[in-house]
């Protein structure tokens, strides 16, 4: 707890290692690398003697208007790399017992998001005080990407620690909405909202389904496993199959219906899952 800086929810401190400041260090070096390749290639092309040669070069790789082409492609590709490797250390890694360890686990009430958007917040100003301006945008995006991932992890694979009512829904997405709005006002400038928004389809199309009525969900799962499965429309008695863990958590796939079914705690949702694969009652 004082290692991650939650000995004063006033003044939290960010969690970021020295692995992933390396990282960003990395990422600076890259963009660096980038921009002075752009400029030795203008030089290149205004120098008297380059004439000749580029002419040959032009010919000979039609496709191609610089020296460096397989240079800046490596070094574009690297760039993206490095970013998703750092934003996924830095929230799966770094802020993981402020994150995943303690979001919604036992009660939704009194484990909610905000000490984890505290610590989120000092970290993206430590990223932006590190990251040159040109590496920011990407950097940034890819730590929302790996927020929202940790977020669907949390409510769809999240373990027995945790478990949902219905009524925790209008907490849950006032959570996400609180999400969402720490990167626009930590990324303004960099992350634009419709961004933000289309990244947050997904998560949101869960919360959704965890504010359907059991009832609800059981049918639409019943359907969309019909329908995945070619078995038509199923029957009185007829056994329902295990959809296959695609890994595409959507609201219209069937195994994160199912997921929603095994993580909400009341009395139909027990009944049918036992009934249909002999699952044990969630308590």
């Amino acid at each position: 707890m004082h290692q991650h800086g939650l000995n004063d929810a006033h003044h939290p401190r960010p969690s970021t290692s020295r692995g992933t400041q390396r990282l960003y260090i990395r990422l600076n070096t890259l963009y660096y690398l980038q921009s002075h390749l752009h400029s030795l290639e203008k030089n290149l092309a205004l120098a008297p003697r380059t004439t000749a040669s580029r002419g040959y070069h032009r010919r000979n790789h039609i496709n191609s208007s610089s020296y460096f082409d397989l240079a800046l492609a490596s070094i574009q590709s690297a760039c993206h790399h490095v970013s998703e490797v750092a934003a996924y250390r830095l929230i799966f890694l770094d802020s993981n017992s402020v994150f995943y360890d303690t979001l919604y686990v036992a009660d939704v009430a009194n484990a909610r998001i905000k000490p984890a958007l505290r610590i989120l917040k000092q970290n993206l100003n430590l990223l932006t005080a590190i990251l040159t301006d040109r590496a920011q945008p990407v950097a940034m995006r890819e730590v929302m990407k790996a927020s929202f991932e940790a977020f669907l992890m949390v409510l769809l694979a999240g373990g027995c620690s945790r478990i949902f009512y219905r009524s925790d829904y209008p907490m849950i997405e006032e959570d996400c909405e609180n999400l969402k709005r720490t990167f626009c006002t930590c990324g303004e400038g960099l992350m634009n909202e419709d961004a933000v928004e289309k990244e947050a389809e997904i998560v949101e199309g869960v919360i959704a389904l965890m504010g359907d009525s059991t009832e609800q969900l059981m049918e639409d799962f019943s359907i969309l496993t019909c329908e995945a499965s070619g078995i038509g429309s199923a029957g009185s008695g007829q056994k329902l199959p295990m959809p296959p863990t695609t890994g595409r958590w959507n609201r219209a796939d069937p195994n994160t219906i199912l997921r929603v079914l095994c993580h909400r705690d009341d009395k139909a949702a027990n009944q049918f899952l036992k009934k249909t694969f002999q699952l044990a009652k969630r308590r």
